[in-house]
């Protein structure tokens, strides 16, 4: 099956687990964005992405998540607790500079951590990538004090590699992959 047949079937598809619906980002998502990006935790661990109004979130949509989805036929995701239909983070998978193989990443509203969400986002979005767009491995990045999310990462099947450091960057991260 081509890339092409794979994005017409998958761009505006809703996946679903027990607890989650799990959809594409889009602007409709500025909000949870901006909320999300300014997470103490968010900027320590995943960085500063300079998103200080649902303007700048919004125009982050644009520009970052939704040429990969046209390009790749996959990015990020919303994750909605069926519970309440709230917005709870994001999780996807992303070609990124430095990084031969796609990797998945994920983030969640604080008040959500802990209750095995993301886990469950990120298993799903990680069977999308292999079954729905045929990717061979998917590969994590994090920081060396983020132990959350090495955690989370090791119990999705993925292995430490080696030690990375993305161009313009400066800090050097922990690199997993599927085997």
């Amino acid at each position: 099956m081509s890339l092409k047949r794979n994005l017409s079937k998958n761009e505006n598809k809703t996946y679903e687990t027990d607890r989650l619906q799990i959809r594409p980002m889009s602007l409709d998502d500025a909000d949870l964005i901006l909320e999300l990006y300014n997470m103490p935790n968010f900027i320590r661990f995943i960085g500063n992405r300079n998103i200080g109004s649902l303007s700048d979130a919004e125009n982050y949509i644009k520009t970052k998540f939704l040429p990969q989805f046209e390009k790749s036929g996959f990015g990020n995701y919303l994750i909605i607790l069926k519970e309440g239909n709230q917005k709870i983070g994001g999780v996807g998978i992303f070609e990124r500079e430095g990084l031969e193989i796609a990797d998945i990443g994920f983030s969640v509203l604080e008040r959500f951590e802990g209750k095995g969400y993301m886990f469950e986002a990120a298993q799903k979005v990680k069977s999308i990538g292999m079954d729905d767009f045929g990717l061979k491995k998917i590969s994590a990045i994090t920081t060396k004090d983020n132990f959350s999310s090495q955690k989370l990462i090791e119990k999705l099947g993925l292995k430490f590699q080696k030690h990375v450091t993305l161009p313009n960057e400066d800090e050097e991260l922990m690199y997993y992959e599927t085997e």
